[in-house]
């Protein structure tokens, strides 16, 4: 494993600055993005959208997760977030405020997806996902000293989120912020440089979420990865009914990670518990390219009829690899890249790249 040094910081911004620009990225409206130099916080702020009352998933389910039907009610727009500094972020939380500046209630939150389109996921040719979080995931801290995902100046993330509002209370003006908080470049730590990956069972592009028929029910996606390196830190979202979800080395047969989510005396889900692998004597639970990983999850849906829109069933993870440096770049003409782009972009269907933007490059 590579303990971190403080050039890996431009090494990285140099090779996103030789990538290709993804299309349509300079088509997003900004993010409002302020720094919080006092606590060292980052925060990235979503335009405000109202939030009618009895706004449940359930009613959403017709507009899709991620479709380009996607527009007011639970989805603030996607927006470009650009860092004004470089870092290392080893923690994170989500806050969401009304037009009055109270907070709400953090389960008026679906998910919040923070993506960066100028790398690959570890284990498919997409843009990969940086922070993933739903309405059971809370804050998530990882020792500062220790773990950080490097960024740098003038980085460009995208930002999404869908919320809900199942209460008889309406909204207005809802702000949805994501707030990271990070180390600055100048300190000897953190030791190790950790990266995102994520892992679902409806990769590799659309909808993520499934329709959940009655009884016993597990979906699961199977993949390898594109370098190598050990997992330190994972976590998952699913929807309610869910009985477990699990990470499993197929090669081997060994279950990496697997958690039942919590759910309170009403069977409303509360949280999923979080896997932190890295322990005094290992770095955390190793991967390998020439293994095959899978991720599952089992469901229970006790009624006759089929649940719309039902099932989720995602990871979300750290890993610290062999070789930061090896990190793949995106390839911007890639057939899923592009399809995932438009995707979590809410692009309509049919949407063409532009005709310069595969070969546009960054500044």
């Amino acid at each position: 494993m590579t303990i971190k040094t403080l050039p890996l910081i431009a090494l990285l911004g140099a090779a996103v600055g030789a990538a290709d620009r993804p299309p349509f990225i300079d088509t997003i409206p900004p993010a409002i993005v302020t720094l919080a130099e006092e606590t060292d916080e980052l925060i990235m702020e979503l335009p405000p959208n109202d939030l009618p009352a009895g706004l449940t998933h359930e009613t959403m389910h017709g507009e899709g997760h991620e479709g380009h039907e996607q527009t007011g009610g639970g989805w603030p727009p996607v927006s470009l977030a650009t860092l004004p500094v470089s870092g290392s972020i080893y923690g994170f939380r989500v806050e969401l405020l009304d037009s009055a500046g109270n907070v709400l209630p953090a389960g008026l939150l679906h998910h919040l997806n923070l993506i960066d389109p100028h790398h690959r996921e570890l284990f498919l040719p997409i843009s990969r996902r940086v922070i993933a979080a739903g309405k059971e995931t809370g804050g998530q801290q990882l020792p500062w000293f220790v773990f950080g995902l490097p960024f740098r100046k003038g980085d460009q993330w995208v930002l999404s989120a869908m919320l809900h509002n199942p209460t008889a209370t309406a909204y207005r003006g809802v702000r949805t912020r994501l707030v990271v908080k990070y180390v600055k470049p100048s300190r000897p730590w953190p030791f190790f440089d950790v990266f995102p990956w994520q892992l679902d069972v409806l990769f590799p592009v659309g909808d993520k979420s499934f329709d959940l028929p009655p009884g016993r029910s597990t979906r699961s996606y199977e993949a390898r990865p594109a370098i190598g390196g050990a997992i330190v830190a994972l976590g998952g979202h699913t929807h309610e009914k869910a009985l477990r979800i699990s990470l499993t080395d197929v090669t081997t047969g060994e279950v990496i990670w697997e958690a039942a989510p919590t759910v309170d005396s009403t069977g409303t889900l509360v949280s999923i518990p979080i896997g932190r692998l890295y322990r005094w004597n290992r770095l955390g639970a190793p991967v390998r390219t020439d293994h095959v990983y899978r991720v599952a999850v089992e469901y229970d849906n006790p009624t006759d009829q089929v649940i719309p829109q039902g099932g989720m069933g995602v990871i979300g993870g750290l890993m610290v690899p062999e070789n930061p440096d090896a990190w793949p770049v995106a390839d911007v003409t890639d057939t899923l890249y592009l399809a995932d782009l438009r995707h979590y972009l809410r692009l309509p269907s049919g949407t063409t790249v532009p005709t310069a933007a595969a070969h546009q490059h960054a500044h």
